[in-house]
């Protein structure tokens, strides 16, 4: 007898492929990840934290790291590891939406450009998506399994595994996830399970505990820290038509788009983003009317459970998909791809069943053919969209970051060795490509000032990254000898 390779086990092995042809040839660190690197690297001094930032992807990355030094090796484990949680995430829906349609929302998201760069990339974007795909899931099948079986504590369990994931990752997220979960659990009488919200707030309290302890440790509080946040992302606020408009600015990279003063992609490249909140709202507007039409048939109290948990398995991921999506989209007046990865990563989920029931609408025969058919073609052009975009954006990350490696290596032929120091634009990702430490004096990053930086340099090796775009010397930095580091554009002063 003939197996079949399960239709989201090969999404997952694509998916692997994918971020091993393309995304892993970027090689060289970014500046977000050589701060979360830094953090656990026996090998190198730690960056400065800011206040946004969670550990927990440093935690992920921390085993690999204290083994090798190598880029290639984190980059390959973290490709196969992110195809792992890709599957394991969407496995979790598969007793709500059944193998096809959930394998097909798998492929949605894995499709994306931004989903296949970040797999091999330490940033927590990513990771935060897999853990509130899992945890929406893992919220529905719970209320029928709450009741102490051992099914039942494993549901909870992993319900509450997903949350502290998310907490670990990024605190303030897994808070925006679980709002809409906790709401159900108050508002819909078959959600009202103490276990379940239990397990919510367990969860959130597990996850979160780390990031709130070091508030009080590092920044005077809970409410201190939110505030230091919100003052490095620029001032977190009512910027309601900015924060949409730098969503899709840089819907087709850069990485980060702050400020945001780029043109709109065109609209071959963006139209599934124009389109994908008419999708939800479509996939939305058929469950209700679905489940009315089915309570209207059917007699009373035949049905009507397998109806609402059909119905909250379109709802409650567009519910979650919209409250990660609001801070981002609402509160900053900037953007970059990966802050919407949770979003997409749960609106996948609607847009599948919608497909599969647009497909399923007609009877077996010609016409059913041809809708399979056409959808199939939508797909293939904007997969086609995708992977161009995904060529361009590992190409444009693979320039960046082989200038802090030039930089880098051109610091080390200055005689810098450990212990140094690097300070002005750009220090920190390569400093730590060099094995130095990293200090700032202004900007989100500022940890010292003028004064300290040049009583380090009578101690120890020390160099001013110089930027003409920035075009500010330290005062006692301005009698030391500049030095151009080829590949760059970048000079470096040092005493």
């Amino acid at each position: 007898m003939r197996r079949t390779v399960p239709p989201l086990a090969a999404v997952a092995a694509a998916y692997a492929v994918l971020q091993l042809c393309y995304a892993v040839a970027h090689m060289n660190l970014g500046w977000d990840e050589s701060v979360y690197l830094s953090q656990v690297d026996p090998r190198s001094p730690a960056a400065y934290f800011s206040a946004p930032r969670s550990r927990g992807i440093s935690f992920l990355a921390a085993p690999v790291v204290a083994l090798t030094p190598s880029t290639t090796a984190l980059r390959v484990t973290l490709a196969l590891l992110s195809s792992a949680a890709l599957y394991g995430a969407f496995a979790v829906w598969r007793p709500l939406l059944g193998r096809g349609r959930t394998a097909l929302a798998a492929a949605l998201f894995a499709g994306l450009w931004i989903t296949v760069l970040s797999g091999p990339e330490v940033m927590p974007n990513l990771w935060i998506a897999f853990a509130a795909v899992a945890a929406t899931g893992f919220f529905l099948r719970a209320r029928d399994n709450a009741d102490g079986r051992s099914a039942g504590v494993r549901t909870l369990a992993g319900l509450a595994a997903a949350l502290a994931a998310a907490a670990l990752l990024r605190a303030p997220d897994a808070v925006w996830l679980a709002l809409p979960l906790l709401a159900t659990c108050a508002t819909v009488r078959a959600w009202r399970r103490p276990r379940v919200a239990a397990a919510v707030l367990g969860g959130l309290a597990a996850g979160g505990a780390q990031w709130a302890v070091e508030a009080y440790v590092r920044f005077g509080g809970i409410a201190r820290r939110l505030a230091d946040s919100s003052d490095t992302e620029g001032g977190m606020g009512a910027h309601l038509g900015a924060g949409l408009t730098a969503a899709r600015r840089s819907l087709n990279g850069p990485q980060l788009c702050r400020p945001c003063r780029i043109a709109n992609p065109s609209v071959t490249h963006s139209l599934w983003w124009l389109l994908l909140p008419v999708l939800v709202a479509a996939a939305c507007t058929l469950a209700l009317r679905r489940d009315t039409r089915a309570g209207r048939d059917t007699p009373a109290g035949k049905g009507t459970r397998a109806g609402r948990q059909t119905r909250a398995a379109v709802l409650l991921p567009a519910a979650c998909a919209l409250s990660l999506a609001a801070p981002y989209l609402l509160l900053l007046d900037y953007s970059a791809p990966r802050f919407l990865l949770p979003a997409y990563a749960l609106l996948a989920l609607p847009v599948a069943d919608l497909a599969a029931r647009a497909t399923a609408a007609f009877r077996a025969g010609p016409r059913r053919w041809a809708v399979a058919a056409a959808l199939c073609a939508v797909l293939a052009a904007h997969f086609s969209v995708q992977l161009k975009e995904l060529r361009v954006n590992t190409a444009d990350a693979r320039d960046t970051t082989v200038r802090y490696r030039r930089a880098a290596e051109g610091l080390r032929r200055l005689g810098l060795s450990a212990p140094c120091t690097v300070t002005g634009p750009r220090a920190q990702p390569v400093a730590y490509a060099a094995g130095c430490a990293s200090a700032q004096t202004m900007g989100n990053n500022r940890s010292t000032t003028d004064a300290a930086l040049a009583r380090t340099a009578r101690r120890m090796p020390m160099a001013v990254l110089y930027d003409p775009a920035d075009a500010y010397l330290p005062p006692y930095a301005r009698t030391w000898r500049p030095h151009k580091l080829p590949g760059t554009d970048w000079t470096a002063y040092v005493p």
